[in-house]
């Protein structure tokens, strides 16, 4: 506590100093400001053109991708493809063994035969106690026998017919053809390996990853400052590392509608497809990075990023984006401007500013800055000061500004943040070179309210 007593101490006489020699201080400020001049740039508003794009990176897979699986349990009998090899659609992969199923299909075959004469028989039973039953010759009761036992004659040959073309889909299931047009990865079984089929808790035994490697895909993710400007069937180039000098086309072909994080970056996962590749150059699993065009404008009026402001408009509720523009006088006015796209460079301006006009590439002194503001239909406006909070809390006289009294009055009451705030106050006036007003202010950047590009979104 002692010490930021003394530095308040410290920091009030110096403040005191600079109120007391006011001329001294402007006599100096205003010699900076001839620096100021001096060392003051500016650049012109001229036609250009304006092209960016987002770089991201991805990986090459397979558009489609298939472990293949049996559907039932049995051995491997035969492995009709290799590793690498291309098949069509239709094409035997593998075949299992089918020895014990086929004796079944046998056996089923028998129960169908035995249930069909049992069926002709009951049904010849059936049809003649209904005659003798409506000519009063045998009882109900022999009738209904008779009746139940055609019935169940009729379950039994559709039970032996369902089993029969149950064991029959069993064994079609055997043989397992390719699902599409496709290319052997993998095969990590051998001829007579038991495997294990899809419909158990295990989920099966893999026996072979097939692709299609004729349409490949990149699965990237894109920040989500930069997602916005994309959009569905938007084409992209895209560069593979592992071919020197090889650029291929693609197309955005899906852009997830929700966000995730990856490596701690919220995005969106994006899938592009490429065109018109060479499987024998382009492999799956290559690196590859993706420029997608965001911003592509030809001949249009355009400043340079940095002659172009932000600042909070608290009365307006809204941020306000401008330059400030040299006038003939060798002052600058400051200028609404509308914004378009960007790149690193430059940014397209829509209203506010015409080819040839002079804007600064900094905020220029308080003293060289017009009274007035200009909107962007060329209205003139009054500029509202911004109080020094400081000021405006401890000033008890009321002359503006604050003296050894106040300050001292006021050290205890300070907030620590006010504390720092005064210690700044004094050194920009009497620890630092710069002029008074040179900065820019706090709270003004860069267009999008955080020194980023304007209307990129890019931090």
């Amino acid at each position: 506590m002692k010490n930021i007593v003394i530095t308040l101490l410290v920091l009030a006489a110096g403040y005191l100093a600079y109120l007391q020699f006011g001329d001294s201080e402007k006599a100096n400020n205003n010699s900076n400001n001839e620096k100021f001049k001096q060392r003051q740039t500016t650049t012109k508003v001229e036609k250009r053109d304006i092209n960016f794009s987002v770089t991201v990176a991805g990986e090459l897979s397979p558009a489609e991708k298939v472990s293949v699986r049996p559907e039932v349990n049995g051995k491997i009998a035969e492995l009709a493809v290799d590793i690498s090899d291309y098949v069509k659609k239709g094409d035997l992969l593998f075949r299992l063994d089918d020895k014990d199923i086929r004796i079944e299909i046998d056996s089923r075959k028998k129960q169908i035969d035995s249930a069909n004469l049992q069926l002709t028989q009951s049904q010849k039973e059936f049809e003649r106690a209904s005659q003798l039953y409506e000519d009063d010759l045998v009882s109900k009761e022999v009738y209904e026998s008779a009746k139940n036992k055609f019935e169940l004659s009729k379950i039994s040959r559709d039970r032996a017919q369902n089993d029969y073309d149950l064991t029959s889909e069993k064994l079609s299931k055997t043989s397992v053809v390719a699902p599409f047009d496709c290319t052997v990865l993998s095969r990590p079984v051998s001829i007579g390996q038991a495997v294990s089929g899809s419909g158990g808790q295990s989920g099966g035994t893999e026996v072979m990853e097939v692709a299609d490697l004729k349409n490949l895909i990149i699965l990237s993710h894109v920040n989500q400052s930069d997602v916005s400007r994309m959009k569905v069937n938007q084409s992209v180039s895209i560069e593979i590392e592992a071919v020197a000098d090889l650029i291929v086309e693609g197309v955005v072909e899906r852009i997830a509608p929700q966000a995730t994080i990856k490596s701690g970056i919220k995005g969106f996962s994006t899938r592009i497809k490429l065109i018109n590749t060479d499987s024998s150059t382009v492999k799956t699993g290559m690196t590859a990075t993706i420029k997608i065009p965001v911003a592509n404008s030809k001949g249009v009026t355009a400043a340079k990023l940095a002659s172009i402001f932000t600042e909070r408009n608290d009365s307006k509720q809204k941020t306000e984006t401008f330059a400030y523009v040299k006038q003939s006088d060798g002052k600058y006015a400051k200028q609404m401007i509308e914004v378009g796209v960007s790149d690193l460079n430059y940014a397209e301006i829509k209203r506010g500013l015409k080819e040839g006009d002079e804007v600064s590439l900094e905020k220029p002194d308080e003293e060289n800055i017009l009274d007035k503001a200009i909107t962007l239909d060329g209205e003139k406006v009054e500029e509202t000061k911004k109080e020094d909070p400081l000021v405006a809390k401890y000033d008890k006289n009321g002359d503006g500004k604050l003296d050894m009294d106040e300050i001292m009055d006021a050290r205890d009451k300070m907030t620590e943040e006010e504390k720092t705030a005064l210690r700044e106050k004094m050194r920009e006036r009497f620890g630092s070179g710069r002029p008074s007003g040179s900065g820019r202010p706090k709270g003004s950047g860069r267009p999008g309210g955080s020194g980023g590009r304007p209307g990129s979104g890019r931090p």
